[in-house]
């Protein structure tokens, strides 16, 4: 009775694992030496690089499925694929750190046929050294459309060289951003005050900002500046989409207008100029967020070439219209039919004269013999 109940407990135990006896016994197992690593100290620039050993201490050849980083500045080498039991293999990775700079840690997932580990991540950290930190490493602004006004950033740069740094030069490619430059520690550190300068009338307007310095091993340093015009009106999604027509069902979209200001604010008078198609406004949060509704009834069909569009005023001074197109999908061109060939035409047969053979002549008559002397 007891080595019943025993037997039926080694099973339950293998059940729960989800293999069979004979399974879990012939199994590979993997066993890393270590599955972190710490490289130290390294140049910005510099790669990093380390082969993770395994065993397989197992009953059955363990396959190396996939090795996945976590980003694009780590890779892994060609790894060991197929180990057999009792032997080991190795996993490398390298990370780039160009780019980087002060404590990092990157990662990645080793997928293997070991049924209790099929997965194990793998950590490579470490410390990147840069001869000069910049931060923040961007100078971002965000300009209000209606209150247009100058906004500075600060930036630090602190040199992390032993040799005392000078920054001899700072310019930038756009004259909508300005830059002054201050002291803070002779040789060792400095402010960088970024100004953005309206007026700004693009989405989006961007600057490199190039600093050089006394130090011949340091390519010039190099900062973007960059600032988003945000409107007080805005519009989401920017266009509406119907599927292919004619539609065989009345659709209705709807587009959000938000609205960021500080004074009263209303819509009115919405179109959409197509026949049948109706609008409707419902405020979701009156006086900020409204809701415009379009249905285009059953039927519908944008041709193409043909403009159609929304548009809806607003009480708003420097945006009294918005205009949200309208875009239908085209139904997929048939293919083109395989040309029929033309039926044969019947040319006339050629009448070929057929050169006949003459008649052979008629015999001639023999000359008559001489009589034979008498």
């Amino acid at each position: 009775m007891k080595k019943i109940i025993l037997l039926s407990s080694v099973c339950i135990a293998f059940a729960g694992s989800g293999l069979s006896p004979l399974r879990a016994a012939d199994a590979p197992k993997i066993e890393f030496q270590s599955t972190t690593y710490d490289f130290g100290k390294i140049k910005q620039g510099e790669v990093a690089r380390h082969d993770y050993i395994f065993t397989n201490s197992g009953n059955a050849t363990l396959e190396i499925l996939d090795v996945k980083p976590g980003c694009g500045c780590t890779t892994a080498g060609t790894w060991d694929k197929k180990v057999e039991p009792g032997k080991t293999g190795s996993i490398p990775l390298q990370f780039n750190s160009t780019g980087f700079g002060g404590s990092v840690s990157k990662s990645a997932t080793v997928t293997c046929n070991d049924p209790a580990r099929s997965n194990v991540v793998l950590v490579l950290s470490g410390t990147v050294w840069r001869p000069v930190d910049i931060t923040p490493a961007m100078a971002m602004f965000q300009i209000d459309s209606d209150s247009q006004t100058n906004q500075t950033k600060v930036l630090k740069i602190v040199s992390n060289m032993e040799e005392p740094l000078t920054v001899t030069e700072v310019t930038s490619a756009n004259k909508s951003f300005t830059t002054e430059l201050k002291t803070i520690k002779e040789g060792k550190e400095y402010e960088l005050s970024v100004t953005a300068v309206p007026p700004f009338s693009q989405p989006t307007t961007f600057s490199q900002i190039s600093v050089k310095t006394s130090a011949t091993n340091v390519p010039p340093l190099n900062v973007t500046a960059y600032a988003t015009l945000q409107m007080q009106v805005t519009v989401s999604p920017m266009q509406i989409n119907l599927p292919a027509g004619p539609l065989t069902n009345a659709v209705t979209n709807a587009v959000t207008v938000y609205y960021r200001g500080t004074n009263a604010f209303n819509l009115s008078e919405p179109k959409v100029n197509y026949a049948g198609a109706e609008v409707t406004i419902k405020p979701v949060q009156p006086g900020k967020v409204f809701s415009v509704q379009t249905t285009f009834p059953a039927g519908t069909q944008v041709k193409p070439g043909e403009s159609v569009q929304l548009t809806v005023k607003t009480d708003h001074a420097k945006q009294p219209l918005l205009t949200v197109p309208v875009f239908q999908m085209q139904p997929p061109a048939a293919p083109p039919q395989a040309a029929i060939p033309a039926p044969p035409v019947k040319v006339a047969s050629e009448q070929r004269s057929v050169p006949l053979r003459a008649a052979p002549a008629p015999a001639l008559p023999a000359p008559p013999l001489p009589p034979a002397a008498k």
